[in-house]
């Protein structure tokens, strides 16, 4: 790791130092460990200016120099595992990867980086050149979340115009049957007012009782599921809220149509068709 790369990646340090430039093959070795390694190897106590070994280089001690946040080194859906981090300059590779922070987006410069790169030394290779966004969303891990989300968006999409329709049939049909009731209410006097009050508060009483069966039966799937998520919570309150009152706000809308049919009844037809 070079001693822009933390930085680069807007890495959290918690305790410690970055890399130096001036950190070399000439200089004492050094590393820098994340939290999941910390709390691993050294629960209760402070790592910094200890000594740590690679398992295949155990005469080669490195003294920690710092302690940063955990970074997602892997699929997205694993556990973060405990890292070391060491200098490029005193791990030096056959091949390596550059990291670049751009404003604007990184795809606007993508094309210009392996230029600026060939400027230094001609004998560079440049492969695959992609920003970290692409990389993550082209990943296996990511397609099988996104492929997941698409499948249960089809499936809820489907199952929320069913129960909007589904609920406007129910309301329909018991309007229909009611019509000498409602024609013998307006006769007695009963307001349009009065008859929406009806229909739309036994509407309104299937509504609450679909919702509190569907947020029960929501959490349940979420629980299920929960490892097909990353980076939200199975039980998201906000999003879980905006649901349902969508969902009220449908049905209710899905009523309002019977609820006007029935507020339109003349009594004097109502009663002759019976």
């Amino acid at each position: 790791m070079s001693s822009g790369y933390f930085a680069t990646l807007q890495a959290r340090l918690i305790r410690g130092r970055y890399f130096r430039e001036t950190e070399d093959a000439s200089k004492p070795r050094v590393a820098i460990i994340n939290r999941s390694l910390e709390k691993k190897h050294f629960t209760g106590e402070d790592p910094i200016g200890k000594q740590i070994y690679y398992d295949w280089a155990p005469h080669l001690p490195m003294e920690i120099v710092g302690i940063v946040d955990d970074i997602k080194e892997g699929p997205l859906q694993n556990p973060n595992l405990p890292a070391l981090y060491v200098p490029f300059d005193q791990n030096p590779v056959g091949s390596f990867a550059i990291l670049v922070r751009t404003s604007p987006t990184g795809q606007s410069i993508l094309s210009a980086i392996p230029a600026a790169i060939h400027q230094i030394d001609r004998d560079i290779s440049v492969h695959d050149p992609v920003t970290m966004t692409e990389r993550i969303y082209n990943s296996p891990a990511v397609y099988l979340h996104r492929s997941s989300a698409w499948l249960v968006g089809s499936f809820a999409s489907v199952a929320f115009v069913l129960g909007v329709v589904g609920l406007y049939g129910v309301v329909a049909y018991s309007v229909s049957h009611r019509t000498r009731e409602i024609g013998v209410r307006m006769a007695l006097g009963a307001d349009p007012g009065s008859v929406y009050r009806l229909i739309l508060g036994e509407a309104s009483r299937l509504v609450g009782a679909g919702t509190a069966l569907g947020i029960g039966g929501s959490l349940a799937a979420a629980t299920l599921i929960r490892g097909l998520f990353y980076g939200v919570r199975a039980w998201d309150v906000p999003t879980l809220a905006i649901v349902v009152a969508v969902l009220i706000l449908a049905a209710l809308l899905a009523s309002y149509i019977p609820a006007r049919r029935a507020a339109s009844v003349n009594p004097i037809e109502a009663l002759r068709s019976e």
